[in-house]
């Protein structure tokens, strides 16, 4: 008995809901957003993949600035990549922070690296709120003992350091050591850097 009981209301059940779609006009098989075919639901998936695919390319993370191990030959980049927002700078660098505060910094991203386990490094990646910011910073360097070279917007190099600008970003990859092979290695970390530089 409370089998057949169970097995009319869910009879009734559906032929309520039947019903209302009929009421309403759609089939069976729709819904009030209308029936969607396979093809429809791939181009949905599509589209949205498309959308945060796009988000991304417009907002690099702090990973993407810096190469992976070898990516840059002989480069070796730890995972630990740190992050100061502009009201921590002075965490960072602390007695400069001002400079870069007014010209505009945003935040700094820096990590540690090595080449070939004789010279260690680390590149800081100073995003500033226009190219204007970057540049700013950039003039403000000393220019003894370094050489103008072609590489972004703007760039130095010395025996244990490079300082480049795009846009609105400024690069300094400082390097412990000094070697014969130091000043060419810095150089090849940049350029595997500088391309990664975009969105701003």
């Amino acid at each position: 008995m409370l089998e057949r009981r169970i097995l009319r209301l869910s009879y009734r059940r559906n032929r309520g809901d039947h019903g209302e779609r009929k009421r309403s006009g759609l089939s069976p098989e729709q819904t009030c957003f209308g029936k969607l075919e396979p093809h429809g639901v791939l181009l949905v998936i599509l589209g949205v993949a498309l959308l945060l695919y796009a988000s991304c390319k417009r907002q690099p993370g702090e990973r993407s600035f810096f190469p992976v191990s070898n990516e840059v030959a002989g480069w070796v980049t730890t995972e630990n990549i740190r992050t100061f927002e502009a009201p921590d700078l002075w965490k960072y660098i602390d007695g400069d922070a001002e400079r870069y505060l007014k010209a505009g910094v945003r935040r700094v991203s820096t990590t540690d690296c090595k080449f070939q386990n004789k010279v260690d490094a680390v590149v800081d990646i100073y995003t500033m709120g226009s190219a204007e910011g970057a540049e700013k910073i950039f003039k403000s360097e000393p220019a003894i003992g370094v050489n103008p070279i072609q590489l972004g917007d703007g760039a130095r190099l010395s025996s244990q350091s490079l300082v480049f600008r795009k846009g609105a970003y400024l690069v300094r990859i400082v390097a412990y050591q000094e070697s014969a092979e130091t000043q060419q290695a810095l150089l090849q970390l940049g350029h595997g850097i500088e391309p990664r530089l975009v969105g701003r």
